[in-house]
C-alpha cells in the first residue's frame, strides 16, 4: 500500500483503533470478565493479520510442554473452515471442516495431541478439559480473544514487518494499536536471519520497548527447513518443479528452495488460506517441467487433501517442505523457564 492511500485511510484506522482501545479498557478494568481455568492457558498470537509464523511456534511450545512431562492440547479458531462451533480434529476431518492449521497440528503430532477448533475459546477449553486429560491448553491465534485470561501470552512479530512500523487496519495490517504489545509476557521476533547481528537485536529491542511491558523479554527466532516430504505415495523429489503456495509470506520458502538448488519453473502464489479449486490445480500441473515435482507448504498440503484436488493431482509428485523454529541465542532456555513457571498455582475465575 502506497503512502498516499495509507494517509487517506488513517482516519478509519484511528476509528478502529479507538473501538479496540475501549474494548481492551473494559477488560483491563474488569467491566468485562475474562475467564481462567484450572490448567495453564498459553496464547501464541500477534498484532498483525497473518504471516508471523504462529503455527510452527505453537508446535515448538507443544513439544516443550511434552518434554516437561505435560499433556498439552491445542485450541484454534479454525480459520477458513466451513463449519461452526466446537469440533475435535480426527482422521476424518478436512481443511474444509476444521481449517488447514489445526489439521496440520494434528498431523504433526500423529494424533497424540488433542486438537480442537471453536470460535468461542471458553467453550472450546471446557470441552477439551472434559474430553481429554490435558494439563495445558495452547491457544493458537487468541491474542485478541480477551474473554479468556491467559496464563502466558507470547506475541509474535515478523522481522521484516515489525508491528512498530505498521498501522491499524485498514491503513495497515494491525488488529489493534501497537500498545497492545503491553499485554505480552514475551515478544518473539520471527523469521530472523540465522545470524542476526547483536547490534540489530539491540535496536529492535529498543523500538519494541516503547510499546511493551517493562521487563518483558524480546527474543528472536528463525526457521530451519527440512527435506521435502512426499504427499501421498512415496517418491523422490525432482530437482526441478513448481512452487504452489497459499500463505501470507511465501518469499522465504521460495528463496530457500532456490538456494538449495531446486529449479523452479513457476511460482503459483495465492492468498493466505486460499481454497484451491481443481481448475487452479490443473493450471499449476500444466506448468510442470517434464519429470518435475510440485513443492508446497505443509499448511497448503492440508488443503490439497480434498478429493477433487487429489483427482487433479493424480500421478503428480507433490512434496511439502517442513519448517521448524529455532530460538536464537539464549531464547530457548528463557521460553522454557516461562513455560515451567506457568504451572504454578493460580486462581480460577
Amino acid at each position: 500500500m502506497n503512502s498516499f492511500v495509507t494517509l487517506l485511510l488513517l482516519p478509519l484506522s484511528w476509528l478502529y483503533a479507538s473501538v479496540m482501545a475501549v474494548r481492551n479498557w473494559l477488560y483491563d478494568t474488569g467491566l468485562k470478565v475474562s475467564s481462567s481455568f484450572p490448567v495453564p492457558l498459553i496464547v501464541v498470537g500477534n498484532l498483525r493479520v497473518g504471516g508471523t509464523g504462529k503455527t510452527p511456534h505453537v508446535a515448538w511450545v507443544v513439544r516443550e510442554l511434552q518434554q516437561l512431562g505435560e499433556q498439552p492440547a491445542i485450541l484454534s479458531r479454525g480459520y477458513g473452515r466451513q463449519t461452526r462451533g466446537y469440533r475435535r480434529v480426527t482422521p476424518q476431518e478436512t481443511a474444509t471442516t476444521v481449517g488447514d492449521e489445526p489439521l496440520q497440528h494434528w498431523q504433526d503430532f500423529a494424533g497424540a495431541v488433542p486438537v480442537a477448533v471453536a470460535e468461542d475459546r471458553r467453550l472450546g477449553i471446557r470441552h477439551l478439559l472434559a474430553e481429554t486429560t490435558a494439563t495445558a491448553v495452547v491457544l493458537d491465534d487468541a491474542y485478541q480473544h480477551r474473554r479468556v485470561q491467559p496464563t502466558l501470552s507470547f506475541l509474535l512479530t515478523e522481522h521484516q514487518r515489525p508491528f512498530y512500523e505498521d498501522w491499524v487496519l485498514p491503513a495497515g495490517r494491525l488488529r489493534e494499536s501497537r500498545g497492545g504489545a503491553r499485554r505480552a509476557d514475551v515478544i518473539i521476533v520471527t523469521k530472523c536471519p540465522a545470524e542476526l547481528p547483536a547490534a540489530e537485536q539491540v535496536k529492535i529491542r529498543q523500538r519494541i520497548g516503547r510499546y511493551s511491558r517493562p521487563g518483558a523479554p524480546v527474543l528472536f527466532s528463525s526457521y530451519t527447513y527440512g527435506a521435502p516430504v512426499a504427499v501421498g505415495a512415496a517418491a523422490l523429489a525432482s530437482p526441478a518443479g513448481v512452487l504452489l503456495t497459499g500463505i501470507a509470506q511465501p518469499g522465504p520458502l521460495r528463496e530457500y528452495l532456490t538456494h538449495a538448488g531446486y529449479a523452479l519453473a513457476h511460482h503459483a502464489a495465492f492468498a493466505d488460506h486460499h481454497a484451491f479449486t481443481a481448475a487452479e490445480i490443473r493450471a499449476v500441473v500444466a506448468q510442470l517441467p517434464p519429470g518435475g515435482s510440485i513443492f508446497t507448504t505443509q499448511k497448503d498440503a492440508m488443503r490439497l487433501r480434498e478429493p477433487a484436488l487429489q483427482a487433479a493431482l493424480a500421478g503428480v509428485p507433490v512434496f511439502f517442505i517442513p519448517i521448524e523454529v529455532r530460538l536464537l541465542g539464549d531464547g530457548a532456555r528463557q521460553l522454557r523457564q516461562f513455560l515451567m513457571s506457568s504451572f504454578q498455582p493460580h486462581a480460577v475465575v
